[in-house]
């Protein structure tokens, strides 16, 4: 079984910004695609930014431009530099990984949140 632990949500203000980071352990044999999705009070979760093992990233249009997720696979860590942070941008975060088990079965892993709150 893989552990996702997630650090680094907090409070913030307008403008302000956070980096959160996420790193995988336990006894798997590699990690493909990893990242992170939100859910703001009332909504669907959704994802914000997700990263191939290679290196292809895909962001939500709503952070284009503001957030960088970025991983290190020696580490097993996907990490995301949120900047000019809005109100809009309050949820709780997730971390999401791709994991292949020694005999190569694939599933997904997820970590257990953590808070984002940016205040006007």
């Amino acid at each position: 079984q893989v552990q996702l632990v997630e650090s680094g949500g907090g409070l913030v203000q307008s403008g302000g910004s956070l980096r959160l980071s996420c790193a995988a352990s336990g006894r798997f044999s590699s990690i493909n695609a990893m990242g992170w999705y939100r859910q703001a009070p009332g909504k669907q979760r959704e994802s914000a930014a997700t990263i191939t093992r290679g290196g292809t990233i895909n962001y939500a249009n709503s952070v284009k431009g503001r957030f960088t997720i970025s991983r290190d696979n020696a580490k097993n860590t996907v990490y995301l530099q949120m900047n000019s942070l809005k109100p809009e941008d309050t949820g709780v975060y997730y971390c999401n990984a791709v994991i292949f088990t020694p005999q190569f079965v694939m599933y997904n892993a997820w970590g257990q949140g953590t808070q984002v709150t940016v205040s006007s």
